[in-house]
């Protein structure tokens, strides 16, 4: 532990604090990692659970590959469990949260020490419980290492630290190579004698101050002092130095530990036997005496492993190609005989045996296999290495554009299926290709590119006759008209891809084209219930036929649209949509629109600064948020527009300014914001500059919204935009069919308002206070322009009723909204709402919070609480402390009481 002191406190301390915490030790090859980890433990206090896995170099082969590892041979793991954590037909959530319950059964409430040793080499399970591990609460200390020179944005580890970055306080330990000092310092250590300064300066120079070549190079050289060690004919690499330590084995132990090499990290000692020939006893000598040489570790039942990847690496290098190509071919037989159903395993083997049939084969199957079940960056790895081989293979391709849309690598799904089209076999084909290539042209803003394909797959149709070909084309097609906002178009393909599809019996098609005419229907008031219900009943059917993705968009869209009337369902839809996006390893939706439908249904709960922090988390854990694309960083669009409605208006500043630096934004993005941040901050002149810029944009945004309308009124009345202005302003943002009738009725009541036309504002304003498409924030800010309205007519009763029902609207708002409560509540006499008395009893809660009340009256704990409503423990211990504090209660007892009596 020479030079590592300082880190080794470091982590100490945290490991001592018994609060939650993370560390990331990164380093080169040798540098020390381990030994600091291994030190670390040895400290440890007298508890500590202590978990420790390492991952396997180049496996695709065994999801949770560092968790079987820190558990294996450990006692009290569920059988059933780790079968669960292995099961392929499970979805990866449900795979994820049983690695979440046999960590957290294993450490239970002691405190922790939790090691991922070699991130850089993780799968991409693992990778995701590390990440939710360190979500967790308790004293738990969790530790990943990683050399930073093998992190590339093709592996899991390069999202995960980036994520881990964004959401936690990380520690970050960087080993660097000893100084001359205290490679000196090292050496006296190891030798228990001072080191000359010749000595220490020549092995310095030798080994780059790096500690576990100095370590080996002394392993190698035994029975030396330092004096003579400098005069001997040292290994001119670590290389040599890692091959003296099995230099005089005998050749049935040479032959041994070369077919080790080549097996990988893990080596299982029936296949070694059956590769080598060797006979139980004879092999288990052997072992035995690498063991000993600390050549190999004994890693589990019948399983080894090399000390140090360096070490396997140094022995494979002096082998001839042929030796390694005659180990792997054997490898592969075995393998193949014994029916192998790990696919990647197998084109590693043949891949190294030169058997390209085979390595395809398996490339094929494995990319198939991984697509199947949600692990896109494995079947991406897999289909990419049988495309080596085989670059103009349409099935690979196909395989590696759908896996890397899925990954959300838009470049590498557009280079792939371009290609797949191109060389597509059959008009089915070429029509599965164009689906996807639309999907992506549409996601990076390619609009150019897809008009071609558009104009393409209309092409492709008229040459073909009817079949399945046709159908998936004209699939393809209403996909296209729904993306560019052009519905009639869509929706008559829609239904002519649906008759066709019947026709001939193709459930697939059927399957996709009815999620498109169903996302159409959706998008438009008049015929949005019956789009809803042809959503619901198609995510049944798409899930009975593990049509995942197709589940998870129809789902996407469910929670986009309409919300249901009960928080509870509108969660529990949002759930599943992020399983079945799980399932189909649909990055964006799993993540992205997952936590962008949480903040939604914290606004629908009437509760900003947790709709806020919804989508602060989502924006952290999305690792392609910035990326190249349509949705390029949307959460940073959606989060501008809640710090406006809470009046963080620096913040809003900053967001802009990020946003500009994002390609391709949607035109109305930066002025559209740009003119409700001036507005706000009292900006006149400037809000006047924006609004021509924004007007000139809308002429390029196909769609309207009524929210958009609302907001943008509502910020041009909070400045005083003159009266022509703003009725050209309003009726530029609802010159389109498809607003909701409540958005449009809220717009004309505060232009009517504006324009002193209060009674017909008013009779406005009161035919939508009960309306479900607004927010129940929308919804105070209607009763506050009904009061407005009634205290005009000198209605001052109504008005303060008005006023009250707003303020339960707002109880947990914020920002210009409750301003214009209190401006009203002044004009009436009445405090503040911030001020205001408290209202005791059951009408003080939130409507989330009077949900919350029912379930604590059923006995609930926090974490049922959680489970329940798909919230955090920490969030639901907020909402537990406010309806105590509210009720004047002390016990959840107390609580069922009042609950049960209102």
């Amino acid at each position: 532990m020479i030079g590592r002191d300082g880190e080794l406190r470091r982590l100490a301390r945290l490991a001592a604090s018994r609060e939650p915490a993370v560390a990331i030790i990164a380093g080169e090859p040798g540098i020390g990692k381990t030994r600091l980890v291994h030190e670390l433990v040895a400290k440890l206090s007298a508890g500590t659970v202590v978990l420790v896995g390492q991952a396997e170099p180049g496996s695709l082969s065994r999801p949770y590959e560092v968790l079987l590892d820190a558990i294996d041979n450990r006692p009290g793991v569920d059988e059933q469990q780790l079968a669960a954590l292995a099961d392929p037909r499970r979805s990866p959530v449900e795979r994820l949260h049983t690695g979440l319950t046999i960590v957290n059964e294993l450490i239970g409430e002691a405190p922790a020490v939790i090691v991922f040793e070699d991130l850089h080499w993780a799968d991409s399970e693992s990778a995701a419980l590390f990440e939710r591990i360190a979500d967790q609460h308790g004293p738990r200390l969790l530790i990943g290492t990683y050399r930073p020179d093998e992190v590339t944005r093709r592996r899991p580890v390069a999202g995960l630290l980036a994520q881990l970055e964004r959401r936690h306080a990380v520690t970050h330990v960087r080993l660097n190579r000893l100084s001359p000092a205290q490679t000196a310092a090292l050496l006296a250590a190891a030798t228990g004698t001072p080191a000359p300064l010749r000595a220490a300066t020549a092995l310095h120079h030798r080994t780059g101050g790096n500690p576990f070549f100095l370590e080996e190079l002394l392993r190698a050289l035994p029975g030396f002092d330092l004096e003579e060690l400098v005069d001997q004919p040292l290994p001119w690499s670590l290389a040599d130095v890692l091959r003296r330590q099995v230099d005089d084995l005998d050749p049935v132990s040479h032959r041994i530990v070369e077919a080790a090499t080549v097996l990988g990290h893990r080596i299982p000692f029936d296949l070694l036997a059956e590769v080598t020939g060797a006979g139980e006893d004879e092999l288990i000598a052997v072992l035995r005496d690498l063991v000993t040489r600390g050549v190999l570790v004994e890693s589990g039942d019948d399983e080894f492993a090399f000390r140090h990847a360096l070490v396997r690496e140094a022995i494979a290098a002096q082998m001839l190609g042929r030796q390694r190509r005659r180990l792997h071919e054997a490898a592969l037989d075995v393998l193949l005989d014994g029916g192998a159903s790990d696919p990647a395993m197998v084109a590693h083997h043949a891949r190294g045996a030169g058997r390209y049939d085979d390595l395809i084969a398996a490339a094929r199957s494995g990319a198939a296999l991984y697509l199947s079940i949600g692990s896109a960056y494995q079947a991406l790895q897999l289909a990419e290495m049988g495309l080596e081989e085989a670059p103009d293979d349409t099935g690979l391709l196909g395989a590696g554009a759908r896996a890397a849309w899925l990954a959300g690598l838009l470049d590498d799904a557009l280079r792939y299926g371009r290609r797949w089209r191109d060389l597509a076999v059959d008009a089915t084909d070429r029509a599965e290709s164009l689906y996807l290539l639309v999907r992506c042209a549409w996601e990076s803003r390619e609009t150019g590119e897809m008009s071609a394909l558009t104009h393409e797959i209309e092409t492709l149709i008229e040459q073909l006759p009817p079949g399945a070909g046709q159908a998936r084309a004209m699939t393809a097609i209403a996909q296209s008209g729904y993306l560019r906002d052009d519905f009639d178009t869509a929706l008559v393909w829609a239904d002519r891809a649906l008759a066709l599809a019947q026709e001939i019996d193709m459930p697939a098609v059927r399957l996709a084209a009815l999620l498109e005419k169903g996302c159409i229907l959706s998008e438009r008031p008049t015929t949005a219930a019956e789009g809803q219900k042809l959503l619901s009943d198609l995510v049944d059917e798409a899930e009975a036929a593990e049509e995942w993705v197709l589940a998870a968009r129809a789902l996407n869209r469910l929670v986009n649209g309409v919300p249901p009337t009960s928080p509870a369902e509108y969660a529990e839809t949002l759930e599943r949509m992020r399983v079945d996006a799980e399932r189909a390893g649909f990055e964006s939706l799993a993540v992205a629109s997952y936590f962008q439908g949480r903040a939604r249904l914290a606004l629908r709960a009437g509760e900003l600064q947790a709709a806020i922090a919804a989508l602060e988390e989502g924006r952290e854990q999305d690792r392609g948020y910035r990326r190249r694309g349509r949705w390029a960083d949307y959460h940073g669009v959606f989060l501008a527009g809640l710090c406006l409605e809470a009046g963080e208006l620096d913040r809003v500043d900053e967001i802009i300014a990020d946003l500009a630096t994002v390609p391709d934004n949607p035109p109305t993005v930066i002025p559209g914001l740009a003119f409700h941040l001036a507005c706000r901050q009292g900006n006149l002149a400037r809000a006047e500059k924006t609004l021509n810029e924004l007007v000139t944009a809308l002429a390029f945004q196909p769609w309207r919204s009524g929210q958009q309308a609302h907001d943008l009124i509502s910020a041009a009345l909070e400045i005083g935009l003159p009266g022509p202005r703003l009725d050209a302003l309003a009726a530029e943002l609802l010159n389109e069919d498809d607003v909701w009738d409540a958005y449009r009725t809220l717009v004309d009541a505060q232009l009517a308002e504006a324009h002193g036309r209060h009674a017909a504002a008013l009779t406005a304003y009161l035919s939508i206070v009960d309306s479900h498409i607004l927010w129940p924030a929308i919804r105070g800010t209607v009763r506050v322009g009904a009061a407005r309205c009634l205290l005009a007519a000198d209605r001052r009763a109504e008005a303060t009723v008005q006023v009250e029902l707003a303020a339960s609207l707002l109880g947990e708002w914020g920002g210009w909204r409750v301003a214009e409560l209190d401006r009203i509540r002044a004009r009436l006499g009445m405090a503040p709402a911030d001020a205001a008395p408290a209202v005791t009893g059951p009408a003080a809660l939130t409507p989330r919070e009077r949900e919350v009340a029912v379930l604590i009256s059923d006995g609930l704990t926090n974490t049922e609480l959680a489970r329940r409503l798909y919230i955090s423990p920490k969030t639901a211990a907020v909402h537990v402390s406010n309806i105590l504090r509210k009720l004047g209660v002390s016990s959840r007892t107390e609580v069922g009481e009042l609950v049960g009596r209102s």
